[in-house]
C-alpha cells in the first residue's frame, strides 16, 4: 500500500474521521440521567447564573479549545475551501488531546470576510476556555487576530504565526549559543511573508535580534522601501533601504536564513557565501528551501533545521500550541501575550540542553540524542515538554497580569504529571512521601547511563543520596558525555580501591565460615558489586540497594539473602509487582521469586502481600487465583489455592481474602455479586491483590497486562528482607522505573527506622481522590 493509500484509509476504517466525543460522568441508570439532564442538571445552571465564573467549575469550558479555520492557506494545498480543511482541523484536535489533554471542537466557517469570521468566533467565548486560529490566509489572519484578542476575554492564537515563531525561537536561542554568536550582532535573511515569516521575524525581535539586521524576501523578491507589489501594512514594517535584490544577494554574509516558503530555493553556493558558523531554518512543507544533505555538503559548520521528522532538529508547532494552552487555561489567562510566547521558547531551549530519557529516544529509535548542532529542539514525545513549558506559561501568564488564577507552580508541575497517567500520579505520591527523609541508596551498576539519568532527577526531587559503585573515571566520562554535572551530589566509590574491602572481607567471612566460605573466597566475593553493595547496607553504610538492570534476579537476591536475610517472621521473600491501568491498580505476587510455591508458601506470601499494600496506604482485598470457582473443580492444583486461602484465614484474621477463583471473577465485582453472593469479597468492588498458583502464571499475566493492556509495572518489589533490596527490570534502560524504585527503597528504609514508623502509611487512596 502507498503512502496515499495509507492515509486515506486511516482517516476511513472504523468511525470516520479521527475524533469523537465521550462522557466524563456516568450515564447508566436512570438516577444518572436525571443527574446528567432534566431535572438534576438546572442546579448548575442556576449557580452560573449567580456567578458566571461557576462555569468553569460545572462544565468544560476551563479545558475546551475551539480550532477554528475557514480553509484558505491550509497546510501546501491553499484555498481549499472549509470541509477540506476539516481533516487537518480534526487532526490539530488529536494533538491537543495527545499531548495537553484538552479537548477540542473543530469549527470550519465557510466564509472568507474576515468580520464574519470574528463575529462568529466572538459570540461563542460562553462555550470555549481558548480560540486556537488555524490555516486563514495571511493578511486576514493578522486582522481577525487582532480583532479577536481587542474583543474576548479568553485566550486567542494564530498558530501558523506564532507557533513556528515559538518552536524556531526556542532553536534559534540554542543555534546562538553552539555558534558562538549574539543574538542582536546577528544578520537575518528570512525568505517568506506570510503568517509564519512575519510572526517568526517579529518574535526574534522579541528575543534581541534588531529589526534593521533583518532582511525579508517573498515571492517578488526583497521588501524594500519604496516597493509596491505585493505589498501590504504588515510587510511595509520589514522594508529595508537597501540596493539588494534578490535572494543570492541576500545570503552572502549572512549569519542566519530562516525560511517559510517553498521547496528548492536554496543552492550550496548561497550556504558557502554565508557568514561562519551559518544557522539555517529551512521550515517550508513538506520539502525546504535546501534539504539537509545538500546544507551538510555545502559546509559541515552549518547548524540546520527544517519542517520534517525525518532530519534532525524538527521545528513542529506540536511542540507549542498544546502545552501554551495548557498553561494559559490552568490559570485562567485573558490572553496569550509575548511574555507567555517567549516563556515557552525559552522554556524549550533549556529542555533542550537536559539529558533525554530512554523513553524518547526509544519512541524515535535513536541511540543517542544530546545538545549539539543535531539536537537543539526536544521531540514532540518528550513527556517533560508538558512540565516545562506549561508551567513556565503559566508562571509568565502570572507574572505579566494575565491570569485569574494565582497557582503554586511547583504543585501545578505534580497536577500536570498527573495528566501523563494515573502511574506518574501514584509515584508522585510516593516521592512526595519519601522525599521527606531522604536515604543513601547504594546502585551497583553505578556506570550504567540509566542509572546516571535516574541521579539527575533523584538529585533535583532531593529524593535520596545515591551511592554509585564503580569506576571513577568511567563515570565521569559518562556523565561529560552525557552533559550531567551530578558529582556534588553523589558518591562514587570503587570496591576495588575502597577502604571498606577488608572490614567487609572479615565480617563477611565470620557470618558465612560455618556456611562453607572460607576467608579468601571472601575476599574475593566482596569484590563483586553486589556483594559489596549487599554489605554496605548490613553494615549501615547504605540504607537500601538497587539493582537489576543488567543481570539476573537471581544474582541480585543471593547475597541479600546470604547477607541480610528474611525478616524474623519471614521465611521467604516473594516479589510484588504494582500494576497501574487508567484509572485502576492491582498488586501481583508472586511474579518475581517462587517457582512452585506449596499452600503454606502461597499463604504466606499472602499476607506479606497484605502488609506491604497497607504500608501503601491501600485496603488489601485479596483473591487467591485458580481455573476453579470455589470449589467448581477438585483437581489438586485447585485445592492448593483452596487450602491457601484457609491457612491465611488461621494465620491473620484481619485480612480479607476469598479463594479459589479464577481471575474474571476476582477483578468483575458483578461476577462475584451476581453468581457467588456468598464470597468474602462480594460488595467490595472485587479484588486489587491477585495471588497467582505459580510463577509461571504471575509472570506470564503481569507481562500479558503491561504489553497489550498498557498497564505500568512498578516493581518487582522486593517483600520481606529484613533491609531494603530492590530491583530492577533487566533491560529495562527507562529512568523513570529507577526513579521509582528509589522511592520504593526510601519508604521501605523509613518503615524500619524512627523516621517511619511501622503503622504510619502512605494515604495513596486520599490522595488519587
Amino acid at each position: 500500500m502507498n503512502y496515499r493509500e495509507e492515509a486515506l484509509g486511516y482517516h476511513r476504517r472504523g468511525r470516520r474521521g479521527k475524533i469523537e466525543v465521550s462522557t466524563t460522568k456516568p450515564c447508566i441508570t436512570q438516577r444518572d440521567l436525571s443527574l446528567a439532564y432534566t431535572p438534576g442538571v438546572a442546579e448548575p445552571c442556576r449557580e452560573i447564573e449567580k456567578n458566571p465564573a461557576e462555569v468553569f467549575n460545572y462544565t468544560a469550558k476551563g479545558n475546551l479549545v475551539a480550532v477554528v479555520s475557514n480553509g484558505t492557506a491550509v497546510l501546501g494545498l491553499g484555498d481549499i475551501g472549509a470541509a477540506a480543511g476539516k481533516p487537518v482541523m480534526e487532526g490539530k484536535g488529536v494533538l491537543f488531546k495527545r499531548f495537553a489533554d484538552i479537548d477540542v471542537f473543530d469549527l470550519e466557517l465557510d466564509t472568507h470576510d474576515p468580520d464574519e469570521i470574528i463575529r462568529t468566533v466572538r459570540l461563542l467565548e460562553p462555550t470555549f476556555g481558548g480560540i486556537n486560529l488555524e490555516d486563514i490566509k495571511a493578511p486576514e489572519c493578522f486582522y481577525i487576530e487582532e480583532e479577536l484578542k481587542k474583543q474576548m476575554n479568553i485566550p486567542v492564537f494564530h498558530d501558523d504565526q506564532h507557533g513556528t515563531a515559538i518552536i524556531s525561537g526556542a532553536g534559534l536561542l540554542n543555534a546562538l549559543e553552539l555558534a558562538n554568536k549574539r543574538i542582536e550582532d546577528i544578520k537575518i535573511v528570512f525568505m517568506g511573508a506570510g503568517a509564519a515569516g512575519i510572526a517568526c521575524a517579529k518574535f526574534y525581535i522579541q528575543l534581541g535580534a534588531r529589526l534593521e539586521n533583518i532582511l525579508m524576501l517573498d515571492s517578488k523578491g526583497v521588501i524594500y522601501k519604496g516597493r509596491t507589489e505585493g505589498m501590504n501594512p504588515y510587510k511595509e514594517y520589514f522594508a529595508r533601504d537597501t540596493k539588494i535584490r534578490t535572494l543570492e544577494e541576500a545570503m552572502q554574509g549572512a549569519d542566519m536564513f530562516a525560511g517559510v516558503s517553498s521547496a528548492n530555493l536554496i543552492s550550496r553556493e548561497m550556504v558557502k557565501s554565508m557568514a561562519d558558523n551559518p544557522i539555517i531554518f529551512a521550515m517550508a512543507n513538506p520539502d525546504p528551501e535546501i534539504t539537509y544533505e545538500e546544507a551538510k555538503a555545502a559546509r559541515d559548520d552549518v547548524i540546520m533545521a527544517t519542517g520534517r521528522s525525518d532530519y534532525p532538529n524538527q521545528a513542529n508547532n506540536v511542540l507549542g500550541f498544546p502545552f501554551i494552552f495548557r498553561g494559559a487555561l490552568d490559570v485562567r489567562a485573558t490572553q496569550i501575550n509575548e511574555a507567555m510566547k517567549i516563556a515557552a521558547a525559552k522554556a524549550l531551549a533549556a529542555l533542550a540542553k537536559e539529558p533525554v530519557p530512554y523513553s524518547v529516544m526509544k519512541a524515535y529509535r535513536s541511540q543517542k540524542l544530546e545538545f549539539g548542532p543535531e539536537y537543539i529542539i526536544p521531540k514532540p514525545f518528550d513527556p517533560r515538554v508538558l512540565l516545562w513549558e506549561a508551567s513556565a506559561v503559566a508562571q509568565a501568564a502570572i507574572d505579566s497580569g494575565v491570569a485569574t488564577l494565582k497557582i503554586d507552580i511547583e504543585k501545578y508541575k505534580e497536577k500536570l504529571e498527573d495528566r501523563l497517567g494515573l502511574s506518574r500520579h501514584v509515584m508522585r505520591v510516593f516521592i512526595n512521601r519519601a522525599k521527606k527523609v531522604p536515604k543513601r541508596i547504594v546502585y551497583p551498576e553505578g556506570e550504567h547511563e540509566a542509572i546516571l539519568k535516574a541521579c539527575e532527577i533523584i538529585l533535583d526531587e532531593n529524593l535520596a543520596y545515591p551511592v554509585l559503585l564503580g569506576d571513577r573515571h568511567v563515570i565521569e566520562e559518562k556523565l561529560e558525555s552525557l552533559h550531567m554535572n551530578i558529582l556534588q551530589g553523589v558518591e562514587i566509590i570503587h570496591p576495588e580501591a575502597s577502604p571498606n574491602i577488608d572490614r567487609y572481607a572479615k565480617k563477611l567471612y565470620e557470618m558465612r565460615k560455618r556456611k562453607g566460605l572460607v576467608e579468601s573466597e571472601a575476599h574475593q566475593w566482596v569484590r563483586d558489586y553486589n556483594y559489596f553493595a549487599t554489605m554496605m547496607v548490613e553494615l549501615g553504610d547504605a540504607d537500601g540497594l538497587v539493582a537489576g538492570l543488567m543481570q539476573h534476579y537471581s544474582d541480585v537476591i543471593r547475597p541479600a539473602l546470604q547477607i541480610i536475610g528474611t525478616r524474623p517472621d519471614v521465611a521467604k521473600v516473594a516479589g510484588l509487582y504494582m500494576m497501574i491501568l487508567k484509572d485502576q491498580i492491582y498488586f501481583f505476587a508472586d511474579a518475581t521469586v517462587n517457582i512452585e510455591p506449596t499452600a503454606e508458601d502461597l499463604a504466606k506470601i499472602a499476607i506479606l502481600s497484605a502488609k506491604t499494600v497497607r504500608r501503601f496506604g491501600v485496603e488489601p482485598k485479596i483473591a487467591m487465583l485458580s481455573f476453579s470457582n470455589f470449589g467448581s473443580s477438585h483437581h489438586p492444583l485447585a485445592d492448593k489455592m483452596r487450602r491457601a486461602t484457609e491457612l491465611v484465614r488461621q494465620f491473620d484474621r484481619d485480612v480479607l481474602i476469598d479463594g479459589e477463583m479464577q481471575a474474571d471473577t476476582a477483578v468483575v465485582p458483578q461476577i462475584i455479586e451476581d453468581v457467588f453472593p456468598f464470597s468474602e469479597l462480594s460488595g467490595k468492588g472485587g479484588a486489587n491483590v491477585l495471588i497467582f498458583p505459580n510463577l509461571e502464571a504471575g509472570n506470564v499475566a503481569y507481562k500479558l497486562l503491561q504489553r497489550l493492556g498498557n498497564a505500568v509495572a512498578v516493581g518487582p518489589i522486593l517483600m520481606g528482607m529484613r533491609k531494603p533490596v530492590h530491583l530492577l527490570q533487566i533491560g529495562g534502560n527507562d529512568e523513570i522505573d529507577i526513579v521509582n524504585m528509589t522511592a520504593i527503597a526510601v519508604l521501605d528504609s523509613q518503615s524500619g527506622s524512627e523516621d517511619f514508623p511501622e503503622q504510619s502509611v502512605i494515604n495513596l487512596l486520599g490522595d488519587l481522590d
